[in-house]
């Protein structure tokens, strides 16, 4: 099975020959790993996911949870591996020692997880969650909220989510209603509904820690009067004010059911096995302290919550674009496997029709569907492992390098989380179509990674959202800084592959499409005309995102130049495809952007 989940030899020449993993043991937080300890954390990781994650993938998709109208139900399987993630340390792996982590590089911490995503993504979800939640207390939290919220996440014993869409607002947060009121102690009461949030009732542990939007009353309109609380489904008592938690001294337990309720679950296309709901904040059924709404507490400065939050859903969107990464890649190897054991018709130069079939690999359009594939989610894995390492510069390098791993994370954020949501899904697609009439129905599994990784366009910021955030804000920002970094980072990489002969035509074909989006993007910007610049912007994603991945399957290409075994081959021929089938899909698509086309635009509501 482990060998259906994903690739550990790919996975070690993304570390270990591309991304110099090894190195990371230089810089001071990670001066006691080396690749020893990673490939012990990444063994236990493939152990976990294909023992205990990948097991219950279909049984968790075929009895999704259910709501009684008091208690959320689900199958065992799902408690018993996240007991076993837990135990094992892998919430904690990335943070301090004195949290109870491993300090783990956040790239090595990354391929770790994508073995869960790629096994069970409606399981490895709920743990994902809690760790983003996690993170963005330990930066903006208090000392105490760390103590009494972060601690008991990543021991796993509380999980964490994230409330920001209303049922009335969707993605426009500068509509939520969600109101938190100033209570006497310090604290809020907080009154409102969450929709779409996604692990926000379950069994599968004591408490669930609610990041919640609201507007304070009184505060400025729009999205410049929002702020983020603390709105735990369970109050909570410290050793002291109670005798402890199971006798650990300075535990953390959890008391009176907050005023927070379940209205109901929200019944998927796929990611059946996470709990989508629709909750309740302060409608009375509970009333902690004897009366109505949720007790909350502020994070951070009052109204600037959506600066708080971006922090998590930053993370949550590289998180997004590494889950549609992994179920491709997962659908990928389904999908070559079956090509390589279902035999299937002739080829056309055999006219005898008693001789044998041949594996369905032997037909040239079937190994079309299946490089495809391999380029789509090798391609989209190693650009969100390349994201993961800029974040371990981005923490430990000195001011200069610091700043500079921080602009091109921004830059290449969007398309870290669109472009897999995109062609990763159609990785699954192809692999549906390779295992033909069988690959529509439940009997394999390729029709469920399809419609779980359906998901992923939408969740975290829809495409055209991403799109826009490209376009209108990261291309432009700091006098277009970002974007000179990102194309200076691509001429760094084809100035390399020219001077190889295996590369060299490559590199002029990526130079080529970097010097005409560079063109275009200020075509854009010179109209002074905003929603005719960002019209058509879901295109100029889908121009940037190839051009990104090119460079991407560049940089593979150069490492594997001049080795002969068949994984080397393998890379350059998903190279060689991608810039040959791929590529020139953006001249198209740049076209369009610079005609300044207003099909889109002028089209009328009437005229559907």
């Amino acid at each position: 099975m482990t060998d259906l989940i994903l690739s550990r030899r790919d996975i070690d020449f993304l570390l270990y020959e591309w991304l110099d993993a090894e190195s990371l043991s230089d810089m001071p937080r990670y001066r006691d790993h080396s690749r020893e300890t990673f490939d012990a954390v990444l063994d236990l990781s493939v152990q976990i996911a294909t023992e205990h994650f990948a097991t219950h993938n279909k049984k968790n998709d075929a009895n999704e949870p259910w709501f009684d109208g008091e208690k959320v139900h689900m199958i065992p399987e799902v408690k018993q591996a996240l007991d076993i993630f837990s135990r094992a340390g892998l919430v904690a792996a990335g943070q301090d020692y004195e949290l109870g982590g491993m300090q783990l590089p956040t790239l090595v911490e990354k391929a770790c997880f994508a073995w869960f995503l790629a096994a069970n993504v409606g399981t490895a979800a709920y743990p994902f969650l809690t760790i983003g939640n996690a993170n963005l207390l330990l930066k903006y939290g208090s000392a105490e909220q760390i103590e009494r919220w972060v601690r008991p996440m990543l021991e796993g014993r509380f999980f964490g989510t994230m409330c920001l869409s209303e049922p009335q607002a969707g993605s426009s947060l500068a509509d939520i209603r969600t109101r938190a009121e100033p209570q006497s102690d310090g604290s809020y009461r907080v009154f409102g509904n969450k929709m779409w949030i996604s692990g926000g009732e379950h069994p599968l542990s004591e408490n669930i820690v609610h990041l919640v939007l609201a507007k304070i009353p009184g505060g400025p309109a729009g999205v410049k009067g929002i702020s983020l609380f603390i709105v735990p489904r369970q109050l909570t008592y410290a050793d002291g004010s109670r005798d402890g938690v199971d006798g650990v001294p300075g535990s953390v337990g959890t008391g009176e059911h907050n005023d927070v309720v379940l209205a109901g679950l929200n019944h998927k296309m796929g990611y059946r096995g996470t709990t989508n709901t629709l909750l309740n904040f302060g409608e009375g059924k509970f009333t902690p302290g004897g009366q109505a709404g949720a007790i909350g507490w502020l994070v951070g400065e009052p109204h600037k919550g959506l600066t708080y939050m971006f922090h998590m859903m930053n993370e949550a969107r590289i998180g997004v674009g590494l889950g549609a990464a992994a179920l491709g890649y997962t659908g990928y190897l389904h999908a070559l496997q079956y090509a390589r054991e279902r035999r299937q018709g002739r080829l056309p130069a055999n006219k005898d029709p008693a001789s044998a079939p041949v594996p369905l690999i032997a037909h040239a359009d079937v190994r079309r569907m299946l490089l495809a594939q391999k380029a789509y989610v090798e391609g989209g894995l190693a650009l969100n492992l390349y994201c993961a390492r800029l974040v371990d510069e981005e923490r430990n390098a000195l001011d200069e390098d610091r700043e500079q791993a921080t602009l091109l994370l921004d830059m290449l954020t969007p398309i870290a989380k669109s472009w897999p949501s995109q062609w990763c899904l159609e990785a699954n697609s192809l692999a549906i179509q390779v295992h033909g009439g069988y690959g529509y129905t439940r009997d394999y599994n390729v029709e469920q990674f399809y419609r779980d990784n359906r998901l992923n366009p939408i969740h975290e910021g829809t495409h055209g959202i991403q799109a826009i955030d490209l376009l209108g804000r990261k291309v432009v920002m700091s006098n277009g800084a970002g974007l000179d970094l990102l194309i200076n980072t691509f001429q760094k990489t084809t100035g390399e592959a020219a001077r190889h002969p295996q590369t060299a035509e490559f590199a002029a074909e990526l130079d080529a499409a970097v010097f005409r989006i560079a063109d275009v993007t200020r075509q854009l910007h010179n109209v002074e005309h905003p929603q005719l610049t960002l019209a058509n912007a879901s295109v100029y994603l889908e121009a940037m995102g190839h051009i990104v991945l090119a460079w991407i399957w560049l940089e593979q290409m150069l490492v594997a130049a001049g080795k002969s075994d068949g994984f080397y081959a393998g890379k350059l021929q998903a190279g060689q495809y991608f810039f040959r089938w791929e590529l020139p899909r953006t001249g198209p698509w740049l076209d369009l952007l610079a005609s300044l086309d207003v099909s889109c635009l002028n089209m009328q509501d009437e005229w559907f």
